[in-house]
Protein backbone atom coordinates (compact mmCIF):
# COMPACT_ATOMS: atom_id res chain seq x y z
CA UNK A 1 0.00 0.00 0.00
CA UNK A 2 3.24 2.46 0.14
CA UNK A 3 4.59 4.15 2.76
CA UNK A 4 2.93 6.09 6.09
CA UNK A 5 4.25 9.36 7.09
CA UNK A 6 6.57 8.49 9.47
CA UNK A 7 8.94 7.04 6.59
CA UNK A 8 12.05 9.19 7.00
CA UNK A 9 14.19 6.98 4.87
CA UNK A 10 11.53 7.63 1.60
CA UNK A 11 11.91 11.23 2.18
CA UNK A 12 15.90 11.25 2.38
CA UNK A 13 16.25 9.14 -0.27
CA UNK A 14 13.92 10.91 -2.94
CA UNK A 15 12.09 8.72 -5.71
CA UNK A 16 13.40 7.40 -9.21
CA UNK A 17 10.95 5.47 -11.09
CA UNK A 18 13.41 2.97 -12.73
CA UNK A 19 16.01 2.73 -10.01
CA UNK A 20 16.02 -0.63 -8.69
CA UNK A 21 15.45 -0.28 -4.82
CA UNK A 22 11.51 1.64 -5.58
CA UNK A 23 10.62 -0.29 -8.31
CA UNK A 24 10.88 -3.77 -5.53
CA UNK A 25 7.82 -2.30 -4.06
CA UNK A 26 5.47 -1.80 -7.15
CA UNK A 27 2.82 -4.11 -5.96
CA UNK A 28 -0.49 -4.87 -7.64
CA UNK A 29 -2.36 -2.23 -5.24
CA UNK A 30 -0.73 0.38 -8.00
CA UNK A 31 -3.54 -0.96 -10.64
CA UNK A 32 -6.15 0.57 -8.19
CA UNK A 33 -5.98 3.51 -10.01
CA UNK A 34 -6.89 2.19 -13.63
CA UNK A 35 -10.23 1.24 -11.75
CA UNK A 36 -10.73 4.53 -10.69
CA UNK A 37 -9.90 6.56 -13.38
CA UNK A 38 -11.45 3.87 -15.84
CA UNK A 39 -15.14 4.38 -13.36
CA UNK A 40 -15.08 7.94 -13.11
CA UNK A 41 -14.94 7.88 -17.70
CA UNK A 42 -18.12 5.93 -17.39
CA UNK A 43 -19.51 7.82 -14.81
CA UNK A 44 -19.12 11.25 -16.58
CA UNK A 45 -20.75 9.60 -19.92
CA UNK A 46 -23.81 9.01 -18.26
CA UNK A 47 -23.51 12.80 -17.46
CA UNK A 48 -23.53 13.79 -21.24
CA UNK A 49 -27.20 13.87 -21.09
CA UNK A 50 -26.73 16.48 -18.71
CA UNK A 51 -23.83 18.65 -19.59
CA UNK A 52 -24.08 17.70 -23.32
CA UNK A 53 -20.24 17.81 -25.23
CA UNK A 54 -18.23 18.96 -22.61
CA UNK A 55 -18.69 15.79 -20.67
CA UNK A 56 -18.13 13.54 -23.21
CA UNK A 57 -14.86 15.05 -23.41
CA UNK A 58 -13.74 14.64 -19.93
CA UNK A 59 -14.97 11.09 -20.53
CA UNK A 60 -12.79 10.25 -23.30
CA UNK A 61 -10.00 12.17 -21.46
CA UNK A 62 -10.21 9.98 -17.91
CA UNK A 63 -10.23 6.62 -20.19
CA UNK A 64 -7.30 7.58 -22.56
CA UNK A 65 -5.53 8.87 -19.08
CA UNK A 66 -6.75 5.31 -17.44
CA UNK A 67 -5.52 3.59 -20.43
CA UNK A 68 -1.80 5.38 -20.43
CA UNK A 69 -1.91 4.63 -16.34
CA UNK A 70 -2.38 0.75 -17.01
CA UNK A 71 -0.01 0.79 -20.29
CA UNK A 72 3.12 2.26 -17.73
CA UNK A 73 2.03 -0.23 -14.90
CA UNK A 74 1.84 -3.47 -16.93
CA UNK A 75 5.65 -2.71 -18.95
CA UNK A 76 6.80 -2.01 -14.90
CA UNK A 77 5.44 -4.42 -13.34
CA UNK A 78 7.17 -7.08 -16.26
CA UNK A 79 10.14 -5.17 -15.53
CA UNK A 80 9.56 -5.46 -11.76
CA UNK A 81 8.57 -9.26 -12.79
CA UNK A 82 12.31 -9.88 -14.20
CA UNK A 83 14.61 -7.96 -11.76
CA UNK A 84 12.34 -8.72 -8.54
CA UNK A 85 10.85 -12.46 -8.65
CA UNK A 86 10.87 -12.78 -5.35
CA UNK A 87 8.83 -9.51 -4.64
CA UNK A 88 6.35 -10.63 -6.69
CA UNK A 89 6.31 -13.91 -5.29
CA UNK A 90 4.97 -12.49 -2.02
CA UNK A 91 2.58 -10.58 -3.01
CA UNK A 92 1.03 -13.91 -4.72
CA UNK A 93 1.32 -15.11 -1.17
CA UNK A 94 1.07 -12.77 0.81
CA UNK A 95 -2.61 -12.94 2.98
CA UNK A 96 -4.00 -9.57 1.76
CA UNK A 97 -1.89 -8.41 -0.91
CA UNK A 98 -2.45 -11.55 -3.31
CA UNK A 99 -6.13 -10.23 -3.61
CA UNK A 100 -4.81 -7.48 -5.94
CA UNK A 101 -4.28 -9.52 -8.58
CA UNK A 102 -7.74 -8.89 -9.32
CA UNK A 103 -7.31 -5.39 -9.91
CA UNK A 104 -5.67 -6.04 -13.39
CA UNK A 105 -8.44 -8.00 -14.95
CA UNK A 106 -11.09 -5.13 -13.60
CA UNK A 107 -9.16 -2.41 -14.74
CA UNK A 108 -9.16 -4.00 -18.10
CA UNK A 109 -13.02 -4.56 -18.02
CA UNK A 110 -13.33 -1.18 -17.20
CA UNK A 111 -11.16 -0.08 -19.92
CA UNK A 112 -13.07 -1.99 -22.30
CA UNK A 113 -16.68 -1.01 -21.24
CA UNK A 114 -14.74 2.55 -22.23
CA UNK A 115 -13.82 1.26 -25.40
CA UNK A 116 -17.53 0.05 -26.55
CA UNK A 117 -18.48 3.91 -25.52
CA UNK A 118 -15.99 5.09 -28.24
CA UNK A 119 -16.27 1.97 -30.71
CA UNK A 120 -19.43 0.47 -30.26
CA UNK A 121 -19.86 -3.11 -30.19
CA UNK A 122 -16.82 -4.34 -31.92
CA UNK A 123 -15.62 -8.07 -32.70
CA UNK A 124 -12.14 -7.28 -31.63
CA UNK A 125 -13.57 -5.98 -28.25
CA UNK A 126 -15.51 -9.26 -27.88
CA UNK A 127 -13.27 -11.22 -28.05
CA UNK A 128 -11.09 -9.48 -25.77
CA UNK A 129 -13.41 -9.03 -23.46
CA UNK A 130 -14.08 -13.18 -23.46
CA UNK A 131 -10.21 -13.41 -22.76
CA UNK A 132 -10.28 -10.85 -19.48
CA UNK A 133 -13.76 -11.97 -18.12
CA UNK A 134 -12.39 -15.65 -18.58
CA UNK A 135 -9.06 -14.06 -16.43
CA UNK A 136 -11.49 -12.42 -14.01
CA UNK A 137 -13.39 -15.78 -12.98
CA UNK A 138 -9.26 -17.87 -12.48
CA UNK A 139 -8.50 -14.96 -10.54
CA UNK A 140 -11.84 -14.98 -8.56
CA UNK A 141 -11.38 -19.25 -8.34
CA UNK A 142 -7.42 -18.90 -7.25
CA UNK A 143 -8.05 -16.56 -4.51
CA UNK A 144 -10.72 -18.18 -2.97
CA UNK A 145 -9.49 -21.41 -3.31
CA UNK A 146 -7.21 -20.18 -0.90
CA UNK A 147 -9.88 -20.71 1.87
CA UNK A 148 -10.13 -24.39 1.03
CA UNK A 149 -6.15 -24.90 1.91
CA UNK A 150 -4.92 -26.84 5.11
CA UNK A 151 -3.79 -23.31 6.97
CA UNK A 152 0.14 -23.05 7.71
CA UNK A 153 1.05 -24.37 11.27
CA UNK A 154 3.15 -22.96 13.86
CA UNK A 155 6.16 -24.46 15.80
CA UNK A 156 3.79 -26.49 17.77
CA UNK A 157 1.66 -27.58 15.02
CA UNK A 158 -1.09 -25.77 15.42
CA UNK A 159 -2.69 -24.68 12.41
CA UNK A 160 -3.05 -20.71 12.26
CA UNK A 161 -6.11 -19.43 11.80
CA UNK A 162 -6.92 -17.20 8.37
CA UNK A 163 -7.86 -14.13 9.82
CA UNK A 164 -5.39 -12.02 8.74
CA UNK A 165 -6.41 -12.35 4.66
CA UNK A 166 -10.01 -12.31 5.43
CA UNK A 167 -10.21 -8.02 4.74
CA UNK A 168 -12.28 -5.63 1.94
CA UNK A 169 -9.69 -6.45 0.05
CA UNK A 170 -11.30 -9.96 -1.27
CA UNK A 171 -14.27 -7.74 -2.55
CA UNK A 172 -12.18 -6.93 -5.49
CA UNK A 173 -12.45 -10.37 -6.93
CA UNK A 174 -16.02 -10.18 -6.47
CA UNK A 175 -16.62 -6.92 -7.93
CA UNK A 176 -14.67 -7.96 -10.82
CA UNK A 177 -17.22 -10.86 -11.46
CA UNK A 178 -19.71 -8.33 -11.40
CA UNK A 179 -18.15 -5.17 -13.79
CA UNK A 180 -17.63 -7.93 -16.47
CA UNK A 181 -21.48 -7.12 -17.83
CA UNK A 182 -20.67 -3.07 -17.68
CA UNK A 183 -19.43 -3.81 -21.45
CA UNK A 184 -20.48 -7.60 -22.05
CA UNK A 185 -24.29 -6.83 -22.07
CA UNK A 186 -23.90 -4.14 -24.80
CA UNK A 187 -21.33 -6.75 -26.85
CA UNK A 188 -24.71 -9.00 -26.86
CA UNK A 189 -23.12 -11.18 -24.23
CA UNK A 190 -26.29 -11.27 -21.53
CA UNK A 191 -26.25 -14.72 -21.06
CA UNK A 192 -22.61 -14.72 -19.61
CA UNK A 193 -22.56 -11.24 -18.36
CA UNK A 194 -25.84 -12.85 -15.86
CA UNK A 195 -23.92 -15.77 -14.77
CA UNK A 196 -20.80 -13.79 -13.75
CA UNK A 197 -22.41 -11.76 -12.16
CA UNK A 198 -24.33 -14.15 -10.44
CA UNK A 199 -21.15 -14.97 -8.52
CA UNK A 200 -20.09 -12.04 -7.86
CA UNK A 201 -23.93 -11.36 -6.37
CA UNK A 202 -23.30 -14.89 -3.99
CA UNK A 203 -20.26 -13.77 -2.77
CA UNK A 204 -20.25 -10.32 -2.12
CA UNK A 205 -22.66 -10.90 1.21
CA UNK A 206 -20.50 -13.81 2.11
CA UNK A 207 -17.29 -11.89 2.22
CA UNK A 208 -18.92 -8.94 4.23
CA UNK A 209 -20.45 -11.55 6.69
CA UNK A 210 -16.39 -13.05 6.79
CA UNK A 211 -15.22 -9.24 7.47
CA UNK A 212 -17.55 -8.48 10.51
CA UNK A 213 -16.68 -11.64 11.68
CA UNK A 214 -13.13 -10.88 11.77
CA UNK A 215 -13.98 -7.57 13.37
CA UNK A 216 -16.11 -9.46 16.46
CA UNK A 217 -13.61 -12.24 16.79
CA UNK A 218 -9.90 -11.53 16.09
CA UNK A 219 -9.42 -8.06 15.47
CA UNK A 220 -9.84 -4.95 13.66
CA UNK A 221 -8.07 -3.41 11.21
CA UNK A 222 -4.71 -2.08 10.85
CA UNK A 223 -5.01 1.76 9.89
CA UNK A 224 -3.08 1.17 6.54
CA UNK A 225 -6.45 -1.23 5.60
CA UNK A 226 -8.99 1.08 6.95
CA UNK A 227 -9.77 3.27 3.22
CA UNK A 228 -10.31 -0.73 2.42
CA UNK A 229 -13.96 -0.34 4.02
CA UNK A 230 -14.82 1.73 0.65
CA UNK A 231 -14.97 -1.13 -1.35
CA UNK A 232 -18.24 -2.66 0.34
CA UNK A 233 -19.95 0.20 -1.45
CA UNK A 234 -19.12 -0.94 -5.31
CA UNK A 235 -20.88 -4.50 -5.11
CA UNK A 236 -24.56 -2.68 -5.02
CA UNK A 237 -23.45 0.19 -7.09
CA UNK A 238 -22.27 -1.77 -9.72
CA UNK A 239 -24.94 -4.18 -9.58
CA UNK A 240 -27.48 -0.89 -9.76
CA UNK A 241 -25.90 -0.19 -12.80
CA UNK A 242 -25.95 -3.80 -14.32
CA UNK A 243 -29.74 -3.53 -13.42
CA UNK A 244 -30.00 -0.24 -15.13
CA UNK A 245 -28.46 -1.82 -18.25
CA UNK A 246 -30.73 -4.86 -18.63
CA UNK A 247 -33.97 -2.32 -18.34
CA UNK A 248 -35.06 -4.03 -14.62
CA UNK A 249 -37.62 -2.34 -12.97
CA UNK A 250 -36.77 0.81 -11.18
CA UNK A 251 -37.07 -0.52 -8.14
CA UNK A 252 -34.19 -2.88 -8.32
CA UNK A 253 -31.94 0.20 -8.72
CA UNK A 254 -33.42 1.80 -6.05
CA UNK A 255 -32.66 -0.96 -3.70
CA UNK A 256 -29.23 -1.38 -5.37
CA UNK A 257 -28.32 2.64 -4.62
CA UNK A 258 -30.27 2.36 -1.40
CA UNK A 259 -27.71 -0.34 -0.22
CA UNK A 260 -24.70 1.52 -1.62
CA UNK A 261 -24.90 4.96 0.12
CA UNK A 262 -26.01 3.63 2.95
CA UNK A 263 -23.00 1.43 2.54
CA UNK A 264 -20.65 5.01 2.12
CA UNK A 265 -22.41 6.69 5.31
CA UNK A 266 -21.64 3.41 7.38
CA UNK A 267 -17.85 3.18 6.62
CA UNK A 268 -17.24 6.84 6.01
CA UNK A 269 -15.98 7.87 9.54
CA UNK A 270 -13.19 5.50 8.83
CA UNK A 271 -11.25 7.65 7.21
CA UNK A 272 -10.59 9.65 10.03
CA UNK A 273 -8.47 6.64 11.81
CA UNK A 274 -7.27 5.92 8.19
CA UNK A 275 -5.56 9.00 8.08
CA UNK A 276 -2.99 8.48 10.78
CA UNK A 277 -1.48 6.17 8.85
CA UNK A 278 -0.42 9.02 6.61
CA UNK A 279 -1.48 8.84 2.45
CA UNK A 280 -0.81 5.52 1.04
CA UNK A 281 -2.27 3.58 -2.22
CA UNK A 282 -4.69 2.01 -0.33
CA UNK A 283 -6.54 5.53 -0.32
CA UNK A 284 -7.19 4.79 -4.01
CA UNK A 285 -10.14 1.53 -2.51
CA UNK A 286 -11.89 4.81 -2.29
CA UNK A 287 -11.75 5.38 -5.78
CA UNK A 288 -13.86 3.50 -7.69
CA UNK A 289 -16.65 2.64 -5.58
CA UNK A 290 -17.28 6.16 -4.85
CA UNK A 291 -17.06 6.46 -9.13
CA UNK A 292 -19.83 3.29 -9.53
CA UNK A 293 -21.98 5.37 -7.07
CA UNK A 294 -22.02 8.15 -8.99
CA UNK A 295 -22.79 6.06 -12.28
CA UNK A 296 -25.88 4.21 -10.57
CA UNK A 297 -27.05 7.74 -9.51
CA UNK A 298 -26.72 9.51 -12.80
CA UNK A 299 -28.09 6.44 -14.11
CA UNK A 300 -31.55 6.05 -11.68
CA UNK A 301 -31.90 9.33 -12.06
CA UNK A 302 -32.78 9.08 -16.03
CA UNK A 303 -34.89 6.50 -15.45
CA UNK A 304 -37.29 7.85 -13.06
CA UNK A 305 -40.37 9.70 -13.41
CA UNK A 306 -40.60 13.60 -12.08
CA UNK A 307 -40.54 13.34 -8.66
CA UNK A 308 -42.98 15.80 -6.25
CA UNK A 309 -40.77 16.85 -3.54
CA UNK A 310 -41.84 14.51 -0.62
CA UNK A 311 -40.65 11.64 -3.09
CA UNK A 312 -36.93 10.46 -2.29
CA UNK A 313 -36.45 9.71 -5.96
CA UNK A 314 -36.57 13.65 -5.76
CA UNK A 315 -33.53 13.45 -4.09
CA UNK A 316 -31.74 11.07 -6.08
CA UNK A 317 -32.17 13.21 -9.11
CA UNK A 318 -30.90 16.13 -7.70
CA UNK A 319 -27.78 14.48 -6.03
CA UNK A 320 -26.62 13.11 -9.63
CA UNK A 321 -24.89 16.24 -10.23
CA UNK A 322 -23.11 16.80 -6.59
CA UNK A 323 -22.04 13.24 -5.96
CA UNK A 324 -20.59 12.98 -9.68
CA UNK A 325 -18.47 16.82 -8.66
CA UNK A 326 -17.61 15.33 -5.15
CA UNK A 327 -16.44 11.90 -6.94
CA UNK A 328 -14.51 13.67 -9.00
CA UNK A 329 -12.93 15.94 -6.51
CA UNK A 330 -11.99 13.01 -4.64
CA UNK A 331 -10.04 11.53 -7.40
CA UNK A 332 -8.09 14.74 -8.06
CA UNK A 333 -6.87 14.89 -4.98
CA UNK A 334 -6.13 11.30 -4.71
CA UNK A 335 -4.12 11.78 -8.22
CA UNK A 336 -2.62 14.89 -6.55
CA UNK A 337 -1.39 12.99 -3.54
CA UNK A 338 0.25 10.32 -5.75
CA UNK A 339 2.31 12.66 -7.53
CA UNK A 340 3.52 14.22 -4.47
CA UNK A 341 4.21 10.86 -3.16
CA UNK A 342 5.81 9.73 -5.91
CA UNK A 343 8.21 12.94 -6.39
CA UNK A 344 8.83 12.36 -2.30
CA UNK A 345 9.91 9.45 -2.70
CA UNK A 346 7.30 7.86 0.66
CA UNK A 347 4.96 5.48 -1.84
CA UNK A 348 7.34 2.93 -3.07
CA UNK A 349 8.91 1.78 0.01
CA UNK A 350 8.47 -1.07 2.44
CA UNK A 351 5.55 -1.66 4.18
CA UNK A 352 5.64 -0.72 7.40
CA UNK A 353 5.38 -4.26 10.09
CA UNK A 354 1.77 -4.06 11.52
CA UNK A 355 1.40 -3.75 15.13
CA UNK A 356 -1.36 -6.95 16.37
CA UNK A 357 -4.58 -5.05 17.67
CA UNK A 358 -6.44 -7.45 20.42
CA UNK A 359 -9.96 -7.56 19.61
CA UNK A 360 -12.37 -4.92 21.68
Amino acid sequence: FGASRACPIGRQSGFNLMSMSPLKFLSLAWFTPVMGLAGLSLAWARAASLMGSAAEVLSTALAMLAFAVFLVLMVLQLRRAVQFPQAVAEDLNHPVRHAFVATIPVGLLLLIACGVRWFGPQSWLSILWFGVASAQLWVTWWVLSKWLKPGASDANGVTTPMWAGITPVLFVPVVGNVVAPLAGIALGHTAWSVMQASIGLFFWPLVLLLVLARRAAHSVLPDRLLPTWFISVAPPSVLGVVAHQLQAPVWVMQMAWAMAFFSLLWVAPVLVRAWRAGFHMGFWALSFPLAALASLTLALGDRMAAPELIDPSFLIQRLSVPVLAMVSGVIFMLCLMTLRGIRNGTLLVAEPVPVPVKPA
